[in-house]
């Protein structure tokens, strides 16, 4: 079994153009992909997860 990609959340950014702040200010309105915590503190997201998302900003626009 592979383990999915996890990106790092500067690599999120930089992929869908926004800055950290309306990130966060996204994730606060329930909006932003979801997050998942490393005990060290740093967040990933995961390649399926941030795909879905894509998907589904696609679809709310239509």
């Amino acid at each position: 079994m592979t383990r999915p990609q996890m990106l790092k959340l500067p690599e999120v950014l930089e992929e869908i153009g926004m800055s950290r702040a309306a990130f966060y200010r996204m994730r606060a309105r329930g909006k932003a992909p979801r997050l998942r915590k490393l005990p060290n503190g740093q967040v990933r997201i995961s390649r399926a997860d941030l795909d879905a998302w894509w998907e589904s900003c696609t679809e709310n626009a239509a």
